[in-house]
């Protein structure tokens, strides 16, 4: 069995950036949200029904699901959220669960922005790693890169499980408030651990 080892945090509390660290040591990453992407986008496996579903203003001129459209939408519409997460979340598992089982390195980084979220995140992954940061800094970075409004962001971070319940959910905490360097430090550290524990399994 290839340990798995689930990647989580919430909006701007630098996964990417710690994935693409595991990713340089040789863990294989499967990312749900380039997953997402991939089927969203031109061409891709959900832009029928997505079409279908929720008719074609949703789909930009380029044949991809307009997101800004999308999340605007959803945020509004409760039913529309469900819709679309009952269209996604299914292609997004299954996919993700190919990806896992045809990875080739000594384990496997999954990053899932709402893995704590889901009901049975626990039989998904055999560990939990949490990237940690303060709310205010999540919200700056989100603000930087993005320009999203305060209040957007804030509706964003509302819609996630809280700090308190992602560190609850911890079995490793990656804290990221801090440089570049010290995120890839910890990486290095919870890299060598899970060589380790995946000898073992």
């Amino acid at each position: 069995m290839k340990l798995v080892v689930g990647l989580t945090g919430g909006i701007g509390s630098g996964k990417s950036a710690a994935a693409d660290e595991f990713a340089r040591l040789g863990a294989a990453v499967v990312d749900t949200d380039r997953i997402a992407h991939e089927l969203t986008e031109s061409g891709g496996a959900a832009i029928a029904a997505l079409e279908r579903i929720f008719g074609k203003d949703m789909i930009g001129p380029s044949g991809a699901m307009d997101r800004r459209k999308m999340r605007e939408r959803v945020f509004a519409d409760a039913a529309a959220k469900k819709a679309l997460e009952a269209l996604l979340h299914p292609m997004i598992r299954d996919e993700s669960r190919r990806r896992i089982q045809a990875a080739q390195a000594p384990y496997v980084v999954h990053v899932v922005p709402l893995l704590v979220e889901s009901a049975d995140y626990r039989g998904r992954v055999d560990r939990v790693l949490v990237v940690d940061c303060p709310e205010a800094l999540q919200i700056e970075r989100v603000r930087a890169r993005s320009a999203l409004p305060e209040a957007d962001v804030r509706a964003i971070m509302a819609s996630q499980a809280t700090r308190a319940e992602r560190l609850a959910a911890a079995d490793d905490v990656i804290d990221n408030s801090g440089t570049l360097d010290a995120l890839r430090k910890q990486v290095a550290a919870l890299h060598r651990k899970y060589l380790q524990y995946s000898r073992k399994a």
